[in-house]
């Protein structure tokens, strides 16, 4: 298993991003903080061959997680970049972290490609899940191969990505197919 570079900078940079993003912040807590990381980083890997903070993952109960983010909202807090706290109204006795943006996002950390991807997953997550759904559809073949805990092989993505893709992701596929000269 190969691992990567972890760019704190990056990281908490793409936490913040991904906070000031989100259309509806009553819909964004950790679980689907955890997911957007995870979905855009083995995104990108598989697209470019690698993830784009280096982050490590590793098998939660609800799917893929990095051990990183708890540090990152502290970092981004301690700054005065994002407030979070734990918001006991959610939903009967479940609690979730709500977050807000204290300051603007960062934008030239990310090049256009990687700006695509986490946008396109910010929607997808925020929008279109619950926690629950998305814990889910997070439980691939990397979540499946480990033990809880175990670090997640960002090599599994490739594989979990080896099906017939459907939608605005058949389209996004078809694009960087013509991007490539591959059709």
């Amino acid at each position: 298993m190969r691992h990567w570079n972890f760019d704190e900078s990056k990281f908490d940079d793409l936490v913040h991003y991904i906070i000031c993003r989100c259309p509806d912040l009553d819909k964004l807590g950790s679980v689907k903080l955890q997911k957007i990381l995870w979905k855009s980083d083995t995104e990108h890997y598989v697209l470019k061959g690698e993830p784009i903070t280096g982050a490590r993952y590793v098998r939660q109960p609800y799917g893929p997680a990095t051990t990183e983010l708890k540090a990152a909202k502290q970092r981004l807090k301690d700054r005065g970049s994002i407030d979070f706290w734990r918001d006991a109204k959610f939903a009967g006795d479940y609690r979730k972290d709500a977050y807000k943006a204290l300051e603007p996002k960062p934008d030239s950390f990310l090049t256009h490609d990687q700006r695509k991807i986490v946008d396109h997953w910010i929607h997808v997550i925020c929008l279109e899940h619950t926690a629950n759904s998305i814990s889910e559809e997070t439980h691939g073949l990397a979540w499946e191969i480990a033990k809880n805990g175990e670090e997640l092989p960002m090599e599994a993505a490739l594989v979990e990505r080896a099906r017939e893709p459907e939608g605005e992701e058949l389209e996004r596929v078809k694009k960087r197919a013509r991007e490539l000269g591959l059709i």
